[in-house]
């Protein structure tokens, strides 16, 4: 049987297209595992569906000084050499990486043991982690075609693969779980799966206007429920969504977003319009705002930067994006998101006959 080990981690946003791949890994009779790091968002996520799970040592470079930074490269290594050990034991095909810095020692340790790896960038510029994997990586995966422009040989635009499960919500099964009517449009606010402050707080400063028009579902992100909040008819906040989701997306009209490349591919694959309200620089590495003003530039969201939210100016926003949602909805059906899962699995398969012919 073909074995590839998937690796990715850190947030969602690096495991949700890891979820998506192996379904179609599965189907096509790969055995998978995974190897990520201990008590992790991976972790939580990967173990309940049954696949093997390894971890190892990570060590993360951050852009700002800490004494952590003189220590973390000794555990990438540590990380790199546990992670060889555990391939010679597997004995996989192909290493499939999705980013965050534990595909770091994964991707090194593939490296290593003369594994071939093929790594997944979805934003539009690549990210730090990313970057150390490139030269340690047989191809490169991009999510914006304009991605692979600026890697050059080594890269192929395959788009970014999402789950097909969020494609088969019901729409009124989410509508019992929040007590929400068929007669009011419903906002999805979503702050990636570590929440969003900014947004809950202009969110929530704004409900008594939102929701004379709408009915707001909002995953604020763990430990931001406002219990003050949590019998306001027409609202309803949840932590994270996982099983929910595909129920929550199917009944969702627009949506209040980060603009994390998984989080708006999902969308755009859902045709759902959002109104996107990216991390700013010194809060990120601009990445994100590399993301809304792409698809902003293709017609296929609405794009508020972080500094000139206000309450106000999310009742203004939210009303511009309901008017003309089915302006958007059109431009997302013409973008055509299907098939990036296919691509990518193309990908692998190639890697890995080329590791044979060796």
């Amino acid at each position: 049987m073909k074995k590839i080990v998937l690796t990715g981690g850190g947030t969602a946003g690096h495991i949700t297209p890891n979820i998506a791949m192996i379904a179609l890994l599965q189907e096509e009779g790969y055995e998978v595992y995974y190897i990520g790091s201990k008590d992790s968002m991976e972790e939580k996520l990967i173990r309940p569906l049954g696949i093997p799970f390894e971890t190892v040592a990570v060590g993360r470079l951050r852009r700002y000084f800490t004494l952590k930074n003189l220590v973390d490269p000794f555990r990438a290594i540590a990380g790199a050499f546990q992670a060889k050990r555990i391939l010679r034991r597997i004995k996989p095909d192909v290493v499939f990486a999705k980013g965050g810095f534990v595909s770091v020692p994964v991707v090194a340790g593939a490296y290593m043991r003369g594994i071939p790896s093929v790594l997944h960038e979805s934003d539009r510029s690549p990210g730090l982690a990313n970057k150390l994997c490139i030269p340690m990586c047989r191809t490169i995966c991009t999510s914006f075609e304009e991605t692979q422009k600026i890697l050059g040989e080594k890269a192929v635009y395959t788009g970014l693969p999402v789950r097909r499960t969020l494609m088969n919500g019901d729409a009124e099964k989410a509508r019992v779980l929040c007590g929400f009517s068929s007669e009011r449009p419903v906002v999805m606010v979503m702050g990636g799966s570590q929440g969003a402050q900014a947004i809950n707080e202009a969110v929530r400063a704004a409900l008594p206007q939102l929701l004379e028009c709408y009915q707001i579902i909002h995953l604020c992100g763990e430990g931001n429920l406002d219990p003050e909040k949590e019998n306001l008819a027409g609202y309803m906040q949840m932590e994270y969504a996982n099983e929910q989701l595909p129920d929550l997306f199917a009944m969702t009209d627009i949506a209040i977003s980060r603009a994390g490349a998984t989080a708006l591919f999902e969308f755009a694959a859902l045709e759902i319009p959002v109104l996107a309200i990216p991390l700013p620089k010194g809060a990120s590495r601009g990445d994100q705002i590399d993301n809304a003003e792409d698809f902003a530039k293709r017609g296929w969201l609405r794009h508020l930067p972080q500094e000139d939210l206000t309450p106000e100016k999310l009742v203004e926003e939210v009303g511009a994006l309901y008017d003309a949602r089915d302006t958007y909805k059109e431009a997302l059906k013409q973008a055509d998101m299907a098939g990036a899962g296919e691509r990518v699995y193309a990908q692998i398969v190639k890697a890995g006959e080329q590791k044979k012919k060796k």
